[in-house]
């Protein structure tokens, strides 16, 4: 479904518009179903995005610091996150020995084994792209994105 239809547009101001209109609304649908693949493990996106960096640096630990600079998304708060997941046995805190100030984030087994899951689930359900975007479609879709996020940055800076 084109983009007019799905938002019952006719006209954009220019075609930039309309792609990032697009990108935006596209970014939307596959975040809501994220959201519905990960309902089942009870765990948000973000604290999804947690794991999987935790499970990158395993054994090591992190610092929030970090998990803050790594997440995908930079508006989360995650101290918070981090807090959620140790409630749920999913992360422990360790203050570190050597700098009492600083907290280490290590992934628990039991973090491990759901990270693995739910990725499991969440690369399944990815796997629907392929029917979609062909590898190099897919690669300049990407480039694309970069060229877009590059932009931004230099933006943000000034």
């Amino acid at each position: 479904m084109k983009i007019e239809e799905a938002i019952q547009q006719k006209k954009f101001i220019s075609e930039h518009q309309k792609a990032l209109i697009n990108l935006l609304y596209t970014s939307g649908q596959v975040l809501s179903n994220n959201t519905r693949v990960l309902r089942p493990f009870n765990i948000s996106q973000q604290q999804f995005n947690i794991l999987r960096i935790l499970r990158g640096m395993h054994p090591q630990p992190a610092t929030v610091k970090l998990l803050t600079e790594r997440m995908l998304d930079k508006m989360s708060n995650a101290s918070r996150l981090v807090e959620k997941l140790k409630q749920k046995d999913l992360v422990e805190r360790l203050i570190c020995e050597n700098d009492r100030r600083r907290v280490d984030i290590s992934i628990t087994a039991k973090g491990l084994e759901l990270v693995a899951k739910a990725s499991e689930a969440i690369e399944g359900d990815m796997a629907r792209i392929k029917s979609v975007l062909t590898r190099e479609e897919a690669l300049q879709l990407s480039d694309l994105l970069d060229k877009v996020r590059a932009h931004e940055i230099m933006k943000m800076k000034e």
